[in-house]
């Protein structure tokens, strides 16, 4: 009787095992094929070789790019290089990025930056650059840089470790010194992560931090990625990579967050961006999760960019603007428009620009 039971429990494990990789495999859409969609007047940009993870772009044209990201589990072609902050002008037609040098005391050798975010101050116009950072690959910081562009310079001020900021994926500047940030999983470790999202399980955050208030204000995503504000400042969106959700948030005067409304899509959305203009939402998807972490040279991950537009109405309109199957853009993170520029980010490959008509 006892084999018996033990044969029929190891049954039952195996059985909700079973189930559980197969839903996992089926909300991380691990096996979907896309339709090419192209979009004319596109190139690479030259000297992005080692990622374009995140994107900003101020509201002159300049644009930086944060590349050379390690990450647990995820494929580098530069593991051992240092990460680095790219500038391009939008406004110069030959489309140089340049590597932007930074102030002395940073230590250089294990900067790995991931999110980006800009906070320009209203009284003097200064620029805030805050980077993501994980200089012990499982570890993370945020990096408060200013940006003096007459020299092009980034000024390191500060860095910020807090035992709540403890897997930080992206950040929204909201102040020189304050910012909202996603935490994309509960613990550090690759398999524990794996097991986590594979189990199903809602842990991940947005935190709100400043010198003197640092608090939870939303919970409840599968992982929780990408962040952006909407231009009028009163919402913040948030996207659940594994759950497939863009989030809508209200911003209240306490920095709390309030849910308003989740759009659910059918792709692994990454960084998210908002057109300065229209307020539409941009973002970079990955339409095979299983071809981004079990890396091919001979059948790469694709890339994906999503716009929608309208996301407070009752019809939002979700339009996949580009899609390719890896062929020239591999693992898509982030999508960012300025005037008909459309810049495309990677994780670990290159960067591209289209003009858009």
């Amino acid at each position: 009787m006892g084999k018996l039971l033990k044969i029929t429990l190891i049954g039952v494990a195996l059985a909700l095992l079973g189930e559980r990789i197969a839903h996992f495999m089926h909300r991380n859409v691990m096996f979907r094929e896309i339709e090419p969609v192209e979009l004319p007047n596109c190139q690479l940009l030259n000297g992005i070789e080692y990622g374009s993870e995140d994107i900003e772009i101020l509201p002159n044209g300049l644009a930086f790019i944060s590349s050379g990201l390690k990450y647990p589990g995820m494929f580098s072609f530069a593991p051992n290089r240092p990460g680095e902050i790219f500038l391009l002008d939008l406004n110069d037609e030959h489309l140089r990025p340049s590597s932007l040098r930074i102030s002395r005391g940073f230590d250089l050798s294990s900067f790995s930056p991931h999110g980006l975010s800009i906070y320009i101050d209203e009284n003097d116009d200064t620029v805030y650059l805050f980077v993501v950072n994980h200089p012990h690959i499982s570890k993370s910081t945020v990096e408060i840089f200013k940006f003096v562009e007459d020299e092009n310079v980034l000024v390191h001020l500060k860095t910020i470790k807090h035992a709540a900021l403890y897997s930080v994926n992206d950040i929204v500047a909201v102040g020189p010194e304050s910012f909202y940030a996603t935490n994309d999983h509960y613990v550090t470790d690759f398999i524990l992560r794996f097991v986590e999202m594979l189990v199903g399980l809602r842990w991940t955050n947005v935190v709100y931090y400043s010198p003197s208030d640092v608090r939870e204000v939303a919970t409840g995503f599968y992982s929780a990625n990408g962040i952006a504000m909407s231009n009028d400042k009163r919402f913040i969106y948030v996207a659940d990579v594994t759950g497939k959700t863009i989030n809508v948030l209200e911003k209240h005067a306490n920095w709390s967050l309030s849910p308003v409304k989740v759009l659910q899509l059918e792709a692994l959305l990454d960084n998210l961006s908002v057109d300065p203009i229209t307020g539409d939402i941009w973002t970079g998807a990955h339409p095979n999760g299983l071809k981004l972490f079990k890396y091919s040279a001979e059948d790469p991950p694709g890339s994906e960019v999503i716009r929608v537009q309208n996301i407070h109405s009752d019809n939002p309109v979700v339009t996949t603007v580009y899609a390719n199957d890896g062929s020239v853009l591999q693992g898509s993170t982030c999508a960012n428009v300025w005037e008909k520029n459309l810049l495309v980010g990677t994780v670990f490959h290159k960067a591209l620009h289209c003009k858009l008509e």
